[in-house]
């Protein structure tokens, strides 16, 4: 199947796209993507964390990923 991930702040500048689309296995959750990001994007491991939204809410990591999913990668913020 077929998923869009978009990425955000300094994901983005570590991924060095805005976004990409992957190719899945079906019942893979967003754990599961996780680790396969963090295995090609080895940059992405030195962000503390980073939360995930799917079609725009977000989503835990038990969450099971579905064809055409729309992944938003949002990097923590900071402020002053």
């Amino acid at each position: 199947m077929t998923i869009k991930t978009l990425f955000f702040g300094i994901t983005r500048d570590v991924i060095g796209k805005s976004n990409i689309e992957f190719d899945l296995n079906e019942g893979q959750s967003i754990a599961d993507f996780q680790s396969i990001l963090a295995k090609n994007y080895s940059g992405l491991t030195d962000i503390k964390s980073y939360a995930f939204a799917v079609n725009e809410e977000y989503v835990n990591e038990d969450y099971i990923i579905k064809e055409n999913d729309i992944i938003a990668i949002i990097p923590p913020v900071s402020g002053g």
